[in-house]
C-alpha cells in the first residue's frame, strides 16, 4: 500500500510564499520515518528538522514540493479565489504529479492504491474536499482523505509537513539576502514583520514580496496614505 501525505507551510503570513508538499512512502518507509523521529514539524526543532527533510527527500518514494508567490496569491484574491481554493488546486497539482508519474513507471494495470492524507485548511472538510477532487485528473486508484491534525496522525503526512517548513525557511532566507533586511517571520504577529512593513512597504512593494489582499499590508498602507493627506 502507498501513503501520500500533504501539508502546508506559510498561509497565514503577509510576507513570502505558500509551500505545499506531498510525500509518497509506502507502510516500510513509514516504520524507518517513525524510528527516526519525523513528526509534525512544529514539534521539531530547525536544526533536526533540517536534517530530517533530507532524510526524508532520500528513503521517500517520491516527493513534490508546490510555491505560491505572494502575487499569484494576490492576484487569484483579486478574482475572487480565496486561499482554500488555491491550497485546493496545489494540492491536486502534487496528487496529479505523484499519480502521473507512477502511471507512466507502471502502467495503469499495476499500480497500487494510494492513500491519500491532507491536513486539511478549511473548518468545512467535505466542502474543501469536494473542491478539492474538481481538480484532481485521475482518482480511480486514490482514496483521499482530508482531515484535521493530519500532521500529527499520520507519518507521511508529518514528513510533508517538514519539507514544506524547510522549503519555506529556505525562500524566506532567499528574501532577506536579497532585500540586505532582516523581517522576521513574514507573520503579521512578529514584531520584527510589523516594523519592516512600517518601514519598507513603498520600498519594496514591487518586488512582489508582500500579499497584498492581507489585513495587514492594507492596515499598514492605509496608516501611510493617512499620513501623507495629513502632510497638507
Amino acid at each position: 500500500m502507498l501513503i501520500l501525505g500533504i501539508d502546508d507551510a506559510g498561509r497565514g503570513p503577509v510576507i513570502g510564499p505558500m509551500i505545499l508538499a506531498g510525500c509518497l512512502a509506502d507502510e516500510q518507509i513509514e516504520l524507518e520515518f517513525k524510528k527516526i523521529g519525523v513528526r509534525d514539524s512544529k514539534q521539531v526543532l530547525p536544526a533536526r528538522r533540517e536534517k530530517l527533510a533530507e532524510i526524508i527527500k532520500q528513503k521517500a518514494i517520491t516527493f513534490e514540493i508546490t510555491l505560491t508567490h505572494p502575487y499569484e496569491i494576490t492576484e487569484k484574491n483579486k478574482l475572487g479565489v480565496n486561499l482554500n481554493t488555491i491550497e485546493a488546486q496545489k494540492a491536486a497539482e502534487i496528487i496529479n504529479r505523484i499519480n502521473r508519474q507512477l502511471l507512466e513507471k507502471v502502467g495503469k494495470t499495476e499500480i497500487n492504491k494510494i492513500i491519500v492524507y491532507i491536513d486539511c485548511p478549511s473548518p468545512n472538510i467535505p466542502a474543501w474536499q469536494r473542491t478539492l477532487e474538481k481538480y484532481i485528473k485521475n482518482k480511480e486508484n486514490l482514496e483521499i482523505h482530508c482531515e484535521h491534525k493530519a500532521d500529527v496522525n499520520h507519518v507521511s503526512c508529518s514528513a510533508a509537513s517538514i519539507l514544506a517548513k524547510s522549503t519555506r525557511e529556505e525562500e524566506v532566507k532567499k528574501i532577506k539576502e536579497k532585500l540586505g533586511v532582516d523581517f522576521g517571520s513574514g507573520y503579521s504577529s512578529d514584531p520584527v514583520t510589523c516594523k519592516f512593513l512600517k518601514e519598507y512597504a513603498d520600498k519594496h512593494k514591487k518586488d512582489g514580496i508582500f500579499r497584498e489582499t492581507w489585513s495587514t499590508w492594507k492596515s499598514v498602507c492605509n496608516v501611510k496614505k493617512q499620513k501623507k493627506l495629513d502632510e497638507f
